[in-house]
């Protein structure tokens, strides 16, 4: 599939049937393929369902709106933190989310959710179970949350040790860095000293470092890592004369670190650091397993909204008895215009109002439905675009 031409958007709409829908669409089919295929189409069959009176429809039209906004913002979030969870493999989110691992494209995506069953079959408008979609996605959103919760403080923390073991000397953790042979240990009149001394003030170190205070053992110094700007060093040095050397050392811009040798304490804080490692290999499969069969749900709950918008909306513009047929087009990116304007020649006669708009796409006072952008057949968009770093 050609990434260039193809768009991840969808228009689902519906028209009128003409003598029958097969001949709708026919139509349909006939007049974005006359014109280099300005779209690929497929037809989106939504079962007939009772249908109450027209106030029930005006109502279960707001519920619509309102229900495919929300699961819309958990599908989207659902895809977003398989987004966040790949981290260096964003490239893969894509076909981590699509069944079949988008090997079928998007369109036979979007058929085969809409065919999928949510868990229940309903027969008329008046049980269409709003409460059940609800909570199914709501339990997705909530559950997202906890496991998004629990996942990015393991990570934080990894984050956190990783960072301690970075960055400058002044800042990093000298832990895996020093040796125990480095240090005078144990002794009740001696210690060690470690000291970052910058690049550029080295020779003046080597100079000074035995007379900065008293009592400095003589050629007690090695460089023991270096960075991009400055050495480690250490220095050993009787106790008493160590706040005397602090500050001394201060006025020459030699820093010494707080430092005290303890093998148990590095020992479990390199633990510490395996331990959340292995945590977070071990979540990582889990997590995106969940991820995917709950984006799954979430998108195929959401294809449902859409299509009962289709027919409720179908109903409210094109009366009873129901007869229209919806399809599914997916655009081509660079014929979008064109192919809105032959949309909008097959359909401007099902609207009085329609005659008086020259280019569907203006913004007309009081046509502004819900901020959808109106035309004179019934459209609903369904962005599958849905990674905001795409």
């Amino acid at each position: 599939q050609d990434k260039g031409t193809k768009m991840t958007e969808f228009w689902l709409i519906s028209a009128p049937g003409e003598k029958t829908c097969q001949q709708t669409w026919e139509k349909l089919h006939a007049a974005t393929t006359k014109h280099n295929n300005l779209s690929t189409n497929s037809k989106f069959n939504i079962p007939d369902l009772k249908v109450g009176t027209l106030d029930v429809l005006v109502g279960l039209s707001d519920e619509l709106a309102k229900l495919d906004a929300f699961v819309e913002s958990v599908v989207k979030k659902v895809a977003q933190y398989m987004a966040d969870v790949l981290e260096d493999s964003k490239d893969k989110v894509q076909e981590n989310l699509l069944a079949n691992g988008g090997k079928d494209g998007f369109e036979k995506d979007v058929l085969q959710k809409w065919q999928a069953k949510l868990e229940f079959s309903f027969s008329s408008l008046d049980t269409v179970p709003f409460l059940f979609i609800f909570k199914g996605v709501n339990q997705i959103d909530n559950d997202l949350k906890a496991r998004a919760s629990a996942y990015n403080n393991l990570k934080g923390n990894l984050q956190n040790l990783e960072r301690k073991n970075a960055g400058s000397l002044l800042t990093r953790s000298l832990a895996d860095i020093v040796k125990k042979e480095d240090f005078v240990l144990d002794s009740e009149y001696l210690v060690t000293l470690l000291v970052i001394v910058p690049k550029v003030n080295y020779n003046d170190w080597v100079k000074q470092y035995e007379t900065l205070a008293e009592m400095v053992v003589p050629r007690s110094s090695n460089v023991l890592f270096e960075d991009q700007d400055s050495y480690l060093c250490n220095v050993t040095l009787f106790r008493k004369a160590v706040d005397d050397f602090k500050h001394k050392a201060r006025e020459y811009k030699f820093l010494v670190r707080d430092f005290q040798y303890n093998e148990e304490e590095m020992k479990a804080d390199k633990e510490e650091m395996n331990r959340l490692s292995t945590d977070k290999k071990k979540q990582f499969g889990p997590l995106v397993r969940w991820l995917k069969v709950n984006f799954s749900e979430a998108f195929i709950a959401w294809i449902h909204v859409k299509a009962l918008r289709v027919f409720v909306e179908s109903v409210l513009r094109y009366g009873l008895p129901v007869n229209f047929q919806a399809m599914l087009l997916q655009p081509n990116k660079k014929t979008m215009k064109k192919l809105r304007e032959v949309l909008y020649d097959l359909y401007k006669h099902l609207d009085s109002s329609a005659a008086a708009i020259i280019d569907a796409t203006m913004d007309i006072p009081g046509l502004n439905l819900s901020q959808q952008e109106y035309y004179p057949y019934v459209y609903y968009k369904i962005d599958c675009n849905l990674l905001e770093f795409k």
